[in-house]
């Protein structure tokens, strides 16, 4: 890995914008913010772009936006589609595209006017297979933006590590959208069809295991929307929980394990279980009506999962980033449900509160 502080990423005349960037976008329901995603890209600096809107079966007016989006610019290039979900929509995109890097843009979401430029500039400079960008969170009040002013080279499969390891100071993410890559990197990868939650977690995995360099740019470029009504995220994550995210997580692991990472797939379990635990947790403090179906099928999954694991069960809460205090928390759990919710209150209501007070 090789860290470079106060770097300025150089930026590419239009007469040396040789290589075509396709940028697919996911567009479904999103009426009120399209024009200004869709715009975001057509403005910028790197003008050498095929722009693939996939209106993926729309019942709003997102699709006459794009229509009406695409006769303003000749690189715009539409799909309209049935509605089969993010993952096909970002499949039938990739399928047509001409270009030799890809990008993604979820189409409610909008970039930096110098985005694509930055991060293909930083392609070239480390001579990379692929780059990715720090991006904001951008809520109802506020905006969070982490960027620090510096460039990091990852060679082999550095960053597959600290993706892996969910480093905070590397913020790589499960996500398509804050990466640019080179066409042959994604050469028989497809995102997985009928997943609407979380779909992008093992295509990313394996993209990330395949980059021999790839540059990441700690300053924000994207702006990604955290709590937009009516999004999936906000109106089916419990129910998706269940349907996508936890086979997911199994074919990450699974994954990991194939290409002989098992360290990895035990760091990859690790954040798995605490999730898990969180995710009761939340189930716990709702008022769903089938509340006590969702908690028992969760108990019953955990319990597969550690039973299934049982010869790496320690090893999984001895990795490098592991805490503790997540071990205890889960032989509880197996222990008894019940207790382990009571000991959570206790400590939510009355320890931590304490802990707090001390600090201060």
């Amino acid at each position: 890995m090789k860290i470079f502080n106060n770097h300025i990423i150089s930026p590419i005349p239009i007469e040396s914008q040789n290589e075509l960037i396709s940028v697919v976008v996911t567009v479904y329901n999103i009426e009120k913010y399209v024009e200004r995603g869709v715009n975001s890209i057509i403005n910028q600096t790197y003008k050498n772009l095929e722009i693939i809107l996939v209106d993926d079966g729309s019942t709003d007016s997102s699709a006459g936006i794009c229509d009406k989006l695409a006769k303003s610019d000749n690189r715009i290039v539409i799909i309209h589609k049935e509605n089969g979900g993010p993952s096909d929509a970002r499949n039938a995109g990739m399928a047509i595209a001409k270009g030799s890097l890809i990008g993604f843009v979820d189409g409610d979401d909008w970039i930096d006017g110098d985005m694509y430029e930055k991060m293909y500039s930083a392609i070239l400079e480390q001579d990379a297979d692929m780059a990715v960008c720090r991006y904001r969170q951008v809520y109802k009040d506020y905006t969070q933006d982490d960027s620090v002013d510096r460039v990091i080279l990852f060679e082999g499969q550095e960053a597959l590590q600290y993706y892996v390891e969910e480093r905070e100071e590397y913020n790589i993410q499960n996500a398509a959208w804050n990466k640019l890559y080179r066409r042959d990197l994604l050469e028989g990868v497809i995102f997985p069809v009928g997943r609407w939650c979380g779909e992008d977690i093992v295509f990313i995995t394996e993209v990330i295991s395949r980059a021999k360099r790839c540059v990441y740019l700690d300053s924000a470029c994207y702006n990604y929307i955290i709590d937009r009504e009516g999004s999936i995220m906000n109106t089916r994550i419990i129910s998706l929980t269940f349907k996508d995210l936890i086979p997911i997580y199994r074919e990450k692991t699974k994954f990991l394990k194939k290409i002989e990472r098992q360290d990895l797939a035990d760091v990859h379990d690790y954040f798995f279980y605490k999730r898990m635990l969180l995710f009761y947790d939340q189930l716990k403090k709702t008022s769903l009506p089938d509340k006590k179906k969702y908690l028992s099928e969760l108990t019953k999954i955990i319990n597969e999962e550690v039973l299934r694991n049982r010869g790496r069960y320690d090893r999984i809460y001895e990795c490098s980033i592991a805490n503790p205090n997540e071990k205890r928390k889960m032989d509880l759990f197996i222990k008894s449900p019940n207790l382990y919710w009571g000991i959570m209150l206790i400590n939510e209501k009355f320890i931590l509160p304490v802990k707090l007070k001390l600090k201060k």
